[in-house]
């Protein structure tokens, strides 16, 4: 059955006044869950839509708020029964006190309470699906509910054909809408130098040397550990690695990561770093990016960044990498837990010379301009919006 024609007993598309959207997650952390849920609640405003969002809190509702956006306290965040019917109530609460019209779910523990406040009182339900999650019978279950959304959202193509093949949403429900960068954030332009020595004074990088940077948190996933290897094999002494993220409590992995790196002699060629709040002068200190991830990545935030910056990639072929770079062009894809194949990489991205560094330079920035921004990303989500409220 098409969006188009789906029956709800929500208001529709606005008559008297603008529609009223309730984005429903855990809570307002630094993440790309987080930001897009602030970037939505801004294209909602800028539209003239009122955005609502409840969640447990946090750093981003500061954001939220110059967004625009309203923020709501409600602690979704459970897998307890009791607590999510609990939380449905309140969500029911909420939809009603707030002339809700349609409600978007982009977690999963919060989605259960938020399907059951939507049915209950006639609302549609949207969901957004960023990553293929794990599987399992209890899983599988679980994983579920943000496949029975009115519409269905998946961030990238590899999502899309997984939502699809796994939990058979069929394609009148389901819409692939990949994740926006801000292009006017992320603009080598609008760096200052001053931003950019600040930034390297308090990294303390060498002069002159070239810079490899992995930003993601360190978690075993992100590839780490792959650079390392593949730094040793590359056999270059003048190399500064960067990695970027907050350990967010994983002592026991950064020590592995520092052990490894002693281990293959390139200890002072790595640097572990928390979490930086000024990527875009981050990027441009890199040389060369890496995404390494040796699990797919549902969309793959640090290549779009990266090239948006003008900055060749690395990244590893599997999920969105492929949607996303453009091989040869903009970066190169390698296979993942491959650590020769991304030493050879790196020694193709420290060999390019100024001028196809700067010809890539372009490429990539124009890549992530046509393709791949927050006002495309809210366009689009918007007109699923218009549609489940027409229906």
């Amino acid at each position: 059955m098409s969006l188009a024609a789906q029956s709800s007993t929500a208001p529709t598309a606005a008559e008297s006044r603008a529609p009223v959207v309730l984005q429903v997650l855990p809570a307002l952390e630094a993440g790309g869950v987080e930001r897009g849920t602030v970037q939505i609640a801004r294209g909602l405003v800028e539209a003239g839509w009122t955005a609502l969002v409840a969640s447990s809190g946090g750093p981003m509702t500061h954001e939220l708020d110059r967004a625009g956006g309203r923020h709501i306290d409600c602690a979704l965040a459970t897998k307890s029964p009791l607590k999510i019917r609990r939380n449905a109530d309140r969500l029911a609460e909420i939809i009603e006190a707030h002339g809700v019209d349609l409600v978007h779910a982009r977690s999963r523990a919060p989605a259960w309470s938020a399907l059951h406040a939507a049915r209950r009182t006639g609302r549609p339900f949207v969901t957004t699906f960023h990553s293929p999650y794990g599987d399992g019978l209890f899983k599988h279950w679980y994983n579920a509910v943000m496949a029975r959304g009115d519409a269905v959202i998946a961030i990238s193509a590899f999502v899309y054909d997984h939502v699809r093949r796994t939990y058979g949403v069929d394609d009148d429900r389901l819409v692939m809408i990949h994740r926006g960068v801000d292009v006017d954030l992320f603009d080598p332009n609008r760096v200052s130098a001053e931003r950019m020595i600040q930034l390297a004074n308090a990294w303390r990088l060498p002069d002159g040397g070239p810079v490899v940077m992995l930003p993601g948190r360190l978690t075993r996933w992100k590839g780490q550990a792959v650079l390392i290897e593949a730094l040793a094999m590359l056999g270059r002494e003048d190399v500064t690695c960067i990695l970027v993220g907050a350990d967010q409590g994983r002592a026991r992995y950064r020590r592995e990561l520092e052990d490894l790196a002693e281990k293959r002699g390139v200890r002072g060629m790595v640097r572990i770093l928390d979490h930086c709040r000024d990527m875009s002068a981050a990027y441009m200190l890199a040389d060369v990016v890496v995404s390494a991830s040796i699990e797919p990545e549902g969309f793959g935030r640090v290549s779009a960044e990266a090239q948006a910056m003008g900055r060749p990639v690395i990244a590893t072929d599997n999920g969105a990498s492929g949607e996303i770079i453009q091989e040869g062009r903009t970066g190169w894809l390698i296979p993942p837990r491959d650590p020769a194949a991304l030493a050879r990489a790196l020694e193709a991205a420290l060999a390019l010379d100024n001028e196809w560094r700067e010809h890539m330079a372009a490429v990539a920035r124009r890549n992530i301009c046509d393709n791949f921004t927050v006002e495309l990303m809210c366009a689009r989500t918007l007109a699923v919006y218009d549609s489940v409220l027409r229906s």
